[in-house]
């Protein structure tokens, strides 16, 4: 609630000024974000990789997508935990940072969807306060809580995967981040006609 105290003064990076003049103008485009990470404390965990694909005009636009691996070499190490995964990933490798900034940049002002994408962004903020930057301006709509209001429930959550056999989507063979987000997309794309709204 205090995060403005914090930022008073505070001299913030070129790529978020720019970031935080794209809000003067509502944006059409909505980015489907699905993140990797080592668990779901906010605090202590960290980002493994992103994938995001953009929707406009209720079509999924397959050249506007980002992906990246995050090197989190010291995290790893300091847990023992493998980094196998992140030398044999052909994606492109960033470390937080650069990652963040670049997430940041293809974001933009669009409206962010995701699954609980609550999280996703409380983890973006955690690591975009050690970059000495605010805190994401973006709107943000969840397909889990879009399906509960559609089904009329409020006690029971779904997977990813729940929902995609729910809703008779093609199930993915493997799970990345990018797989994921393009799973949300197309659930996304079912849940906001079925609901109405533009």
């Amino acid at each position: 609630m205090l995060d403005w105290i914090k930022n008073i003064n505070k001299e913030h990076p070129e790529f978020w000024k720019t970031y935080l003049a794209k809000f003067e103008s509502k944006s059409n485009r909505y980015v489907i974000l699905s993140t990797e990470t080592t668990g779901l404390n906010p605090k202590k965990d960290v980002i493994l990789s992103f994938g995001a694909i953009a929707v406009v005009n209720d079509v999924v636009v397959i050249g506007d997508n980002f992906e990246v691996v995050i090197l989190q070499y010291k995290y790893l190490h300091d847990n023992g935990l493998s980094n196998e995964f992140l030398i044999e990933s052909k994606l492109p490798k960033l470390a937080e940072y650069n990652a963040i900034q670049a997430l940041v940049e293809y974001i933009g002002n669009a409206v962010l969807v995701g699954h609980r994408i609550h999280f996703d962004i409380e983890l973006i903020n955690e690591a975009l306060e050690k970059m000495d930057c605010g805190k994401l301006k973006n709107e943000a709509l969840d397909i889990e809580i879009m399906h509960q209001k559609l089904m009329d429930i409020t006690n029971k959550s779904f997977s990813i995967d729940d929902l995609v056999k729910h809703y008779k989507l093609p199930l993915s063979e493997k799970s990345s981040a990018s797989d994921d987000a393009y799973a949300i997309a197309l659930l996304f794309l079912k849940l906001k006609n079925r609901l109405g709204f533009k």
